[in-house]
């Protein structure tokens, strides 16, 4: 059977290769006296706090379990609408919020209603893998842009213009960012906007770890600047709800058609039972355990990045948000005589039985000098992970 050349453009997911490594190792070393520790998957070891679960209970029992609109339950983009203005200050109406199956319906849905076939989407390198993925499905094309520690691993407003040709359409950006947890500062979004405005183009903001912001100057949402770009959100993250597979993205008002069209025929709808589930997100009990789970994502942070740089995994830029560590592995690799971060993660791997992620995923320009921490683990495991590494190491 001839494989489409869409699917073959695909390339792998390389992080879920080393993820099945890995669990096929653990199990081998589960009940041993060094059983692997996972730093490998940005999941949070968080789950969907007591309301949000009692809520979806109820939605059963009382069999709300029916098809929602397209766009979502109108109640469920109302307490979004809310949240933004309570957290962040700014007016997001309601008509503008379209609930999908996860940020990656929502970023599927952005692309196939704004990128025609041939148009180039500028990105940072590093970036999220499956984010350009997206836009090859969509049969346009990422253009990756090398970028640097000194601008925190983002694109700057001067690159994205010396980037931009007859065949850009606008840029994917994320903010907070997988895999380095950086964000870009507001006042350089905001240019980079401009000029995106003033090409014709499409600026689209991959926000879904924004709720996990720990620098108030970042911790702010793009959709704050004006109403003409795209923001992706979730419930994954700051929300800890993974596997309910529910997200949100926010569009202009002139979008919205679009993209009901194509959510009605692709998704019909975002999971019914996720959605009244979600609604108990915004209950004054669940933002407080939130806001204390953040607190021990920055704890965390503040733990294992030093330790990290103390053995000569140098993270050259403190994340301000998400929960990954994007370390700088040179040393380490030279120190046990391997070629690049993808034979150092299994060389950790085996020897530590430490599961790490290696740059590979992220880019081409440094990805092969480069691994990924996902410190979403418990200080535990993080501590235990930093011992282990301690005695390959040093």
């Amino acid at each position: 059977m001839k494989i489409s050349g869409r699917a073959q453009r695909i390339e792998p997911f390389y992080v879920m290769e080393v993820a099945k490594a890995a669990a096929a190792l653990g199990q081998k070393v589960a009940h041993t006296d060094s059983p692997m520790v996972f730093l490998n998957i940005g999941e949070p070891d968080f789950t969907a706090p007591p309301l949000v679960q009692e809520a979806a209970n109820r939605a059963v029992s009382r069999g709300l379990t029916q098809y929602t609109p397209a766009l979502g339950l109108m109640a469920l983009r109302e307490r979004i609408s809310h949240w933004y203005l309570q957290r962040f200050n700014t007016v997001v109406p309601a008509s503008r919020i379209v609930i999908t199956a996860g940020a990656s319906a929502a970023l599927q849905l952005a692309c196939l209603a704004l990128i025609e076939s041939g148009d180039e989407i500028l990105m940072p390198d590093p970036s999220y893998p499956c984010n350009r993925h997206f836009v090859s499905a969509a049969d346009g094309q990422a253009v990756l842009i090398p970028t640097t520690a000194e601008e925190r691993f983002q694109l700057t407003a001067a690159k994205v213009e010396a980037a931009w040709d007859a065949k850009t359409r606008g840029v994917l950006l994320a903010s907070p960012s997988n895999p380095t947890g950086t964000s870009i500062h507001p006042d350089e979004l905001k240019r980079i906007h401009n000029v995106v405005r003033h090409k014709g183009g499409i600026t689209m903001v991959d926000e879904i770890y924004l709720g996990l912001s720990f620098d108030a100057q970042f911790g702010q949402t793009a959709l704050a600047i004006d109403e003409h770009l795209i923001s992706i959100n979730s419930f994954s993250k700051y929300f800890s709800m993974t596997g309910w597979r529910l997200g949100w993205m926010v569009v202009p008002e002139s979008v919205v058609p679009a993209i009901e069209r194509l959510a009605q025929n692709l998704f019909i709808c975002p999971s019914t039972i996720a959605q009244h589930a979600a609604l108990a997100c915004f209950e004054d009990a669940s933002i407080a355990e939130y806001e204390r789970r953040r607190a021990e994502f920055k704890a965390r942070r503040d733990y294992f990045i030093p330790a990290l740089n103390a053995l000569g995994l140098t993270v050259p830029v403190m994340p301000d948000g998400a929960f990954y560590a994007w370390a700088d592995c040179t040393q380490a690799c030279q120190k046990l005589k391997v070629k690049d971060s993808w034979d150092l993660a299994f060389e950790i791997m085996n020897r530590a039985h430490v599961a790490v992620t290696p740059g590979r995923d992220f880019g081409t320009a440094n990805a092969h000098q480069f691994i990924r921490f996902s410190t979403a683990s418990s200080m535990a495991q993080l501590t235990e992970a930093i011992a282990r590494l301690k005695v390959l190491l040093v």
